[in-house]
């Protein structure tokens, strides 16, 4: 379970850069740039999850340990 949660946080790393690739800044909020600042952001949350759900396993962890 713990390399396939390096996978997907790697997999959504490397999406938030091709995105940012695609980014035009003079005009952020429309076409395409709102698109890719859109999966940037959902990408970014993705990363947040699972990092949340890596420290939860380790205290689950911790606290079956300790019992």
């Amino acid at each position: 379970m713990k390399i396939f949660t390096y996978i997907l946080i790697t997999i959504a790393t490397l999406l938030s850069i091709y995105n940012a690739t695609k980014l035009d800044f003079a005009n952020l909020l429309q076409g395409d740039s709102l698109v890719a600042l859109i999966s940037i952001v959902a990408a970014m949350c993705a990363v947040l999850i699972l990092l949340i759900f890596m420290i939860s396993k380790k205290i689950e962890d911790k606290v079956n340990n300790r019992d």
